[in-house]
């Protein structure tokens, strides 16, 4: 049976990754907790995941690892996670917008060096990868990846041997880091938790009776039965040990660049990321799209799903009452049979249909969330006209991308970027849109509560960190 990854769609933008710790303090196996945090931090990476575990009461440095491409429900059967026992361990799901798509780069990776064996994983960027990799190369290291996180776990790796502990070393090999990084890291007696000084991307910590865990996003600590505890603050590195859970924030600031991406599509709506609720943002950007761009028209209708919190708040702002005008298949997973060529589908039409009873007749607003290079926007717009609307009036929840990103989302090259090129009036003509408008970039700050602390460089090309003169995601090559 010939597969193909039919279901990646280079119109739409893909996470990063997700990352998730676990410690159970009572010595209880936490495989299982893991399992569960990965498949609601699924929707942050589809390509591989992992697992790693440890037992702190067993031999020190026994890790047990399970890794593979593909869903967490594909990859792990119930005979694989009996297997995997420990009461401390780490996983990962991961997209790759840096290094390719490789079971090499599957995490967490998992290295054995003179102090013993650390596990990472690892969500985001880093921009100064080329020259930590240098530096490492010229002192004899061999790579087995060609990912970013394997460099960071050689510097961490290095930083120990002059180091009193695993964190310090964390924290030293921080200093050396430049860009995006929410990391979770496993001794054989430690969980670590560190995130990079600006903190672009989210890392929170939650707690169950005797447990620690630290993970991408709040919603995997609901799914782990956990309650939130704290977010990890930009620069802070945490540990947790044996006698509980210690910080470091001596590479704290007061500068922050979390990704406004995050809020607009990224994490899941109930997730809450520095103290602001997605489903919230989500909300406002709509009302902001109404406020700023209204339309006369019979009904409000949402891209799933992250279109579709944007479209409720803005038919709450404008009046107009909010439809669900799509169905879309829950099933479509990483990989379907390839058709022959006489029934090609759009992967779109796979993914969505259009109830006509929700648009027949009707003058419509659609609410997406992004535009990258518009084919599937045109497409969807079409659906729509073909099952009976009279209007389209396309309403997008972020300002048009312009700029590529480095600090993991792939946000592609300007020259892929159909805003890039087009005017929004030219965007417009090839959606086959009655109207569009893009969210202000000047409304950010209002989406998420007046907080300036973030990045919006691929809207603004303003970036917190000096870019990389060359782009750096997917270089290198064994």
């Amino acid at each position: 049976m010939l597969m193909e990854n039919n279901s990646y769609d280079p119109d739409e933008l893909h996470e990063e990754c997700g990352v998730f710790g676990v410690y159970d303090l009572d010595g209880n196996d936490v495989v299982s907790t893991i399992y569960y945090g990965l498949f609601a931090l699924q929707h942050r990476g589809q390509e591989s995941c992992g697992i790693a575990v440890s037992d702190t009461g067993g031999p020190k440095g026994k890790v047990k690892a399970c890794k593979g491409m593909g869903l967490v429900s594909e990859v792990f059967t119930p005979e694989q996670l009996e297997t995997l026992n420990g009461n401390i361990g780490v996983g990962h799901v991961r997209y790759s917008t840096a290094g390719e798509s490789s079971i090499n780069n599957t995490q967490p990776l998992v290295l054995n060096y003179v102090k013993g064996t650390l596990a990472l994983a690892h969500n985001g960027n880093l921009v100064n990868t080329p020259m930590l990799r240098r530096e490492l190369e010229y002192t004899g290291a061999i790579f087995q990846t060609t990912i970013d996180s394997e460099v960071i776990a050689y510097h961490i790796a290095r930083e120990r041997l002059n180091s009193a502990s695993v964190e310090e070393a964390v924290a030293r090999a921080m200093k050396k880091m430049s860009g995006a990084y929410s990391l979770v890291i496993m001794s054989p007696r430690k969980l670590i938790g560190a995130r990079d000084p600006l903190g672009f991307h989210p890392l929170v910590i939650g707690k169950r009776g005797n447990a620690y865990i630290i993970a991408s996003e709040t919603a995997a600590l609901s799914a782990a039965d956990a309650e939130f505890v704290r977010d990890v603050l930009p620069g802070e590195v945490v540990m947790i040990d044996g006698d509980g859970i210690h910080s470091d924030t001596s590479l704290c600031g007061s500068r922050t660049a979390k990704c406004i991406f995050e809020y607009i599509y990224f994490a899941r709506p109930d997730t809450r990321f520095d103290g602001t609720s997605v489903y919230g943002a989500r909300i406002m950007a709509g009302r902001i799209l109404a406020q700023s761009n209204p339309v006369e028209a019979d009904v409000v209708v949402g891209v799933p799903d992250s279109g579709n919190a944007a479209a409720l708040g803005y038919a709450l702002e404008s009046q107009i009452p909010f439809g669900m005008a799509f169905v879309k298949n829950s099933y479509v997973g990483r990989t379907f049979i390839k058709p022959k060529q006489s029934m090609r589908v759009s992967s779109v039409r796979i993914k969505l249909n259009v109830l006509p009873e929700v648009v027949a007749g009707k003058r419509v607003v659609m609410i997406d969330d992004s535009i990258v290079r518009g084919t599937t926007s045109a497409k969807i717009v079409k659906m729509l006209k073909k099952a009976g609307a009279t209007e389209v009036h396309v309403r997008i929840s972020s300002p048009p991308f312009l700029y590529p990103c480095y600090f993991g989302t792939d946000v592609p090259n300007g020259d892929q970027l159909i805003a890039h090129n087009h005017t929004v009036e030219e965007i417009r003509e090839k959606l086959g849109a009655d109207s569009l408008a893009y969210l202000e970039v000047e409304r950010l700050s209002d989406m998420i509560g007046g907080d300036k602390g973030y990045c919006d460089a691929c809207f603004t090309g303003k970036y917190p960190i000096e870019p990389p003169e060359e782009d750096i995601r997917g270089e290198y090559e064994l």
